[in-house]
């Protein structure tokens, strides 16, 4: 059978307008880097900072989700789900215009990660929406390193 003859199931209406809805923050932070006064931009920076941290480890605990879906999950489920959190951790802690590089590139490792993980968790249908959401969300975080 080929693979465009697997059944895929449909994406939840909700994920996906909740998926686009969470660009907002990402799409407005990054515009409001660039158009703030002097007194507002770390509010600014640190804000965009924060949320993209928030995803970032969101993505990684998708993955302990994943494993306790199953009965013996690779521990390597588990160590790559923290492995996000530290890494935002880290970056909502160095000054923004190397931190929201650091995101933005976590972003992209994380949606890479997941194009192995995803296929072999009967997961690939969410990939066209997690790379569109990913490369949105790693873009603005571009965009607000450079702003800083």
């Amino acid at each position: 059978m080929s693979q465009a003859a697997v059944y895929q199931p449909p994406l939840s209406d909700t994920a996906r307008l909740l998926g686009h809805l969470g660009l907002v923050p990402f799409v407005l932070g990054a515009a409001l880097v660039w158009v703030v006064n002097a007194e507002a931009h770390p509010y600014a920076t640190l804000a965009l900072s924060a949320f993209a941290a928030v995803v970032v480890s969101f993505l990684g605990g998708i993955h302990w989700g994943i494993g306790f879906r199953l009965s013996a999950p690779p521990a390597s489920l588990f160590v790559w789900g923290i492995v996000p959190s530290l890494a935002a951790w880290v970056a909502v802690m160095m000054p923004a215009s190397a931190g929201l590089v650091v995101h933005g590139v976590m972003l992209l490792v994380c949606y890479a990660v997941d194009r192995r993980i995803y296929p072999t968790q009967g997961l690939a249908h969410w990939l066209t929406l997690r790379f569109r959401l990913s490369a949105v969300a790693a873009l603005s975080c571009f965009l607000g390193a450079a702003g800083t």
